[in-house]
This record gives C-alpha cells, structure tokens and sequence, in this order.
C-alpha cells in the first residue's frame, strides 16, 4: 500500500483536460461586477477591466473565472476578485451569495445573447460592492470606476465582447437603475 501527497490544487485541469471538459460539460463560473457606494448604499460608480486578447483588440470585462472542483461559490468569488482587482480591494460578499443573475454562454451565437467562443458556460452573476484600493492585475491592463449613467454610453457599452454589456445592464436594473 502507497501513501499519496494529497494534490495542493484539485480543482485544477491541465490544459488538455480542460479542454475535453469545455468540449463535453457546461463550465460553472462566477462573475462579479465590482461597485462603489455611497452613504445610504447607492451604487456610484462601478468598477470594468479593460483587456486586450491575443490579436490585439482591447474590450471592457467585469471580474470572472471559474469554479474549482470543491471550492465554495463564495471563496470563488473572493478569489477571483482578489486575482483581478488585487488583495486590497475588500469585497463585502452578502451573508447569502445569491447571483442576480445566472448568466448563460454559448459557444456560437444564441437567444441567451452571450457568447464565449471556448465553451458552454454556466456564470452565477453577483454585484459585489468593495470598499478597499483596487488595481488591475493578472489579464486587465486598467481598472476604470465609471457612473452608472457612463456604462450606458454607446462607446462603453460598444466595448464590451460576448454580449457582456447586457450582463451590466441586468445588474443596473437589479440595483434599481433604469436605462
């Protein structure tokens, strides 16, 4: 009988693993859009990464990522928050995480509206106010804190890929504005 070290990091695939997964599965993931408040709670600004990919094309993104195999919806978030937006952004996560919206991504277009090329994603969406200094890391090149009246813009809302500008437009109307 063998003794294994236990793996530090189950939730991880390689990268041929992931993608027979991504060819086979639905991929859970979480996004968070990061908010500013006021006094009373109202959100005054909200936070877009700005990111370019492989050939050169910058776009708008909120903070995403996946689910690990037995990791927490809410140590997901955090995580993910942490990896985009830095350690010091404090995030207050409600007492119960529950999305505003469960966003729906295809591989090609669809009536869901949102597309990710690479896969057939499940995405839990969650507004998530932070109160601490934020900077991009990891993929985004710069953080932009804009009102709610900004994200509406055409130019920013032209900006956004896969159909995401309608993910931030759910999310103004979950928090009461109206468009």
């Amino acid at each position: 009988m063998s003794v294994r070290t236990p793996d530090p990091n189950p939730g991880w695939l390689n990268e041929d693993d992931l993608y027979e997964a991504r060819r086979r599965l639905p991929m859970v993931y979480v996004e968070a859009i990061p908010v500013r408040q006021d006094a009373l709670g109202y959100v005054t600004e909200l936070g877009l990464l700005y990111t370019a990919d492989e050939d050169g094309r910058f776009s708008r993104s909120v903070v995403s990522g996946r689910v690990m195999y037995r990791e927490t919806i809410r140590a997901a978030l955090l995580r993910h928050i942490e990896k985009d937006l830095g350690s010091l952004a404090l995030p207050q996560l409600p007492p119960s995480p529950v999305p505003f919206t469960v966003a729906e991504y295809f591989p090609y277009p669809s009536e869901t509206g949102l597309v990710d090329n690479r896969q057939h994603a499940v995405s839990l969406a969650y507004v998530v106010p932070v109160s601490g200094e934020c900077s991009p890391r990891e993929d985004a090149l710069e953080l932009s804190w804009v009102t709610p009246e900004q994200v509406l813009s055409p130019e920013i809302q032209a900006e956004f890929v896969g159909g995401r500008e309608q993910l931030v437009r759910q999310a103004l109307a979950h928090m009461g504005h109206v468009s």
